[in-house]
């Protein structure tokens, strides 16, 4: 493990769940996670927090669940996703006039074009949460992508600009700080995800990043490498429990185990002859439900989900053929039977689920977060890695008691399990004797050190005393 690298917290509230993720690279590149805890989500309906109490009681119990995973961690700043109905994008374009004509382009003539994006005139119950770089025009150069070091006068670029509601993002802040937390950024859910199951290629090739997840469908759309477009789709996984509830007429829990387990998002693959069999309520006889008419539920919302997606597409001008690698599925509700079937039908370009394994190490929690749902988690630790190797300076500053309380418990565990296997082992000869001398030249030191400093004492006595 490379302990030089900060420990990174990931924090995604969601409408269903409340996910902690710990993380660190290792030498390799690869997130090795260091603790994971999740917790049930009572106060998020559609990405939002409409309940502060509930949300923050939820964050705690999934802080708790991942120190009990890993003791040794110690958990101030989190990177947190954001999502909701309150998400809007827009495109903007912005210029500098150098006045050192002579001089590179550095970093801090495009920190100084991004900062002045956050003046961009919105409306006054917004806020900007994140302005994201397109492409560069340097004077009459154009589609340039990385302009530092270059030479011109006038640097500009055309912006997309992620904002939300102030309201929301305040309730947002307020749950993790009474959470006993530091919110150390905002990213946007789909951006997270997309860093978690997306590779060089796929950013170049053009993709559709769709996250379906509880309450929402967030959708991010990259082409030639740069970012085109991003929506939140008003509907995810909750929608279609709640139609399973009021169409078959079941409870909501029921509704849930009945989409996990023989849900199908495509009703022609649904046998015909299958019925599921539902426990009646209170002296109520067992209900059987239609596998098939089940499917015909699921198929309809999530139908209803991917015209969203085409829509959002054509709207940019992005359809089918453009998308050469295609549209990946992420989040818990990609989990769905024959989504990919279903989803290559509606959209006419190619599908596959995207799981976030691309960045991750071998470890103890392989198999439970190589799952879609933590996508965005997984994200949010790569963009605090991103941050941190950018600014490595700040990090390491806000990192620093994490990173010393972490090692000196590995160092201790290290130093005892050492001296049990010596023990164990059973020292050669030629070990005592070098074991034996070292401790006569500490022991010599420390009887030299104490004779010195009694011998400083007592000139300094004899010195007041003349005095």
């Amino acid at each position: 493990m490379n302990q030089e690298a900060p420990i990174i917290v990931g924090l995604d509230i969601g409408t269903t769940k409340i996910a902690a993720i710990a993380g660190r690279k290792n030498e390799y590149g690869k997130l090795e996670i260091l603790g994971f805890g999740k917790a049930t989500s009572f106060g998020v309906q559609h990405g939002m927090v409409l309940n502060i109490d509930q949300t923050i009681k939820a964050i705690r119990q999934a802080l708790e669940n991942c120190y009990a995973s890993s003791p040794h961690l110690e958990i101030n700043e989190v990177y947190v996703g954001i999502a909701g109905h309150h998400i809007k994008s827009l495109q903007t374009r912005g210029d500098i006039v150098r006045n050192d004509v002579d001089a590179e382009i550095s970093q801090k003539d495009i920190d100084q074009l991004i900062n002045d994006q956050y003046k961009t005139v919105i409306p006054a119950s917004d806020q900007i949460i994140d302005v994201i770089p397109q492409q560069y025009i340097v004077d009459s150069l154009q589609n340039i992508t990385y302009p530092i070091g270059m030479s011109g006068v006038k640097v500009g670029a055309n912006f997309h600009i992620i904002t939300g509601d102030k309201n929301a993002i305040r309730n947002i802040n307020r749950s993790v700080e009474k959470s006993g937390l530091k919110i150390r950024d905002l990213v946007l859910q789909p951006l997270a995800s997309a860093a978690a199951v997306m590779c060089d290629m796929d950013f170049e090739a053009g993709v559709a990043i769709v996250d379906i997840g509880g309450g929402t469908t967030d959708l991010a759309v990259f082409y030639e490498g740069i970012l085109k477009h991003t929506a939140v789709i008003p509907y995810g996984g909750e929608n279609i429990t709640n139609d399973i509830k009021n169409g078959l007429g079941v409870l909501k829990t029921q509704a849930e185990q009945m989409k996990v387990q023989f849900g199908y998002a495509l009703a022609d693959e649904a046998k015909s002859n299958a019925y599921i069999t539902i426990p009646g309520l209170r002296g109520q006889s067992p209900k059987e439900i239609s596998v098939k008419n089940l499917a015909h539920i699921i198929q309809a919302r999530m139908s209803e989900i991917l015209d969203f997606v085409v829509y959002h597409l054509k709207q940019i001008g992005m359809d089918n053929k453009m998308l050469n690698g295609g549209i990946i599925l992420t989040g818990g509700g990609s989990q769905l039977k024959h989504l990919i079937q279903l989803t290559e039908y509606t959209t006419g370009a190619s599908a596959r689920i995207g799981f976030p394994n691309e960045h991750l190490a071998s470890g103890l929690f392989d198999e439970e977060l190589t799952k879609p749902m933590y996508a965005t988690c997984v994200g949010l630790i790569l963009k605090g890695y991103n941050d941190f190797e950018n600014d490595r300076k700040s990090l390491e500053e806000n990192y620093i008691k994490i990173n010393t309380s972490y090692l000196a418990k590995e160092q201790a565990a290290q130093s005892v399990a050492q001296q049990e296997e010596w023990e164990e082992e059973g020292p050669t000869t030629q070990e005592i004797q070098d074991r034996k001398a070292k401790e006569r030249n500490a022991s010599l030191k420390n009887f030299l050190d104490k004779m010195k400093t009694k011998i400083i004492d007592m000139f300094t006595e004899e010195e007041d005393a003349k005095l």
